[in-house]
């Protein structure tokens, strides 16, 4: 299957959102190029941060550049702000792509689809991204519930869902929708809190419309962008390997959702498993949690990227 997925030369994933930020942080590099608070030479800009993520990915392959984005953060203005405030220009993007309906990831579609400006734009889901009465269940008599996210909620953005399973390829070739992933280790469960409603029977909710998106750097192995990864990120890269035929790994960025995790039964044999696949990066992001990028920055320092909002990172 590895034709779905053709080798670029360059992969630029800027982060329209994530949980954090420094305005002050002065480590830009090649690969890591941080947001700058000016407009011109005056202090004036400002960066959001939010518990959600979202990007714009820029894919270049013999000279020809294409932008999707990945995405779209918690609320409504919070990624189409950081896009305003960094004078990003989204009008190139061509699809939509989305790692799972939780409101943290689709809360800002519409305005970011009014600066994109394009109509009929596809986004690419798995079906249960529009599945609905989620919640997370705190006791029998306490539920929270997640906003819905809709066909119609999609179609009111200005876009149209395209719903698969499977993997599809994007941009001709240059990108992957990893589609649904297999859960094959032991270590790497979704929490037994998450819940759905259907036909007026609560069921659990084992989160099937987790999935990544996949890049090939010329020569240097697989790039694999994750929302959340409740479907463990070690399935996901795995997954990436067998649908592509590609085993080297040169990036691993994205939320790993290991922040209520325990450090001994989950953190841990993930970032083993992470060593082994001995990605050039490791670049944590979102619901990763402190704790365990901490462990893997301790773990993988040389390979251990600090994301923000607003940071961009550059794979050649």
């Amino acid at each position: 299957m590895g034709e779905m997925l053709r080798a670029v030369d360059r992969v630029e994933i800027m982060t329209l959102q994530d949980n954090y930020i420094d305005l002050l942080a002065r480590d830009s590099s090649t690969v890591v190029q941080r947001a700058i608070p000016l407009v011109g030479l005056e202090i004036k800009n400002s960066v959001l941060a939010e518990h959600g993520f979202s990007s714009l990915v820029s894919v270049s392959c013999d000279n020809q550049r294409r932008d999707l984005m990945f995405d779209f953060g918690f609320s409504q203005h919070g990624a189409a702000f950081n896009a305003d405030a960094l004078s990003i220009d989204l009008t190139g993007v061509e699809v939509l792509a989305l790692s799972h309906g939780h409101p943290d990831h689709t809360g800002g579609l519409r305005e970011l689809c009014r600066r994109i400006r394009k109509s009929e734009l596809e986004l690419v889901a798995h079906p249960a991204a529009f599945r609905a009465s989620r919640c997370q269940k705190i006791t029998e008599e306490i539920r929270i519930h997640f906003p819905a996210f809709t066909q119609m909620s999609v179609r009111e953005a200005g876009a149209k869902a395209m719903e698969s399973e499977k993997p599809i390829s994007l941009l001709d070739g240059l990108a992957l929708f990893l589609g649904e992933i297999p859960r094959k280790t032991d270590f790497e469960k979704v929490p037994p809190s998450f819940y759905f409603v259907e036909q007026s029977v609560e069921k659990p909710d084992l989160i099937e419309d987790d999935t990544s998106l996949v890049f090939h750097l010329k020569g240097r192995g697989l790039i694999i962008l994750s929302g959340c990864a409740h479907a463990g990120i070690i399935n996901t890269v795995e997954h990436a390997r067998n649908v592509t035929g590609v085993d080297e790994i040169f990036a691993v960025m994205g939320g790993f959702h290991l922040c209520q995790s325990d450090v001994d039964s989950v953190i841990a044999p993930t970032v083993e498993a992470l060593t082994r696949m001995s990605p050039t990066y490791v670049i944590p992001t979102h619901c990763t949690g402190k704790t365990a990028s901490d462990f893997i920055q301790n773990k993988m320092p040389n390979q251990f990227l600090l994301n923000m909002s607003g940071t961009r990172m550059v794979f050649s």
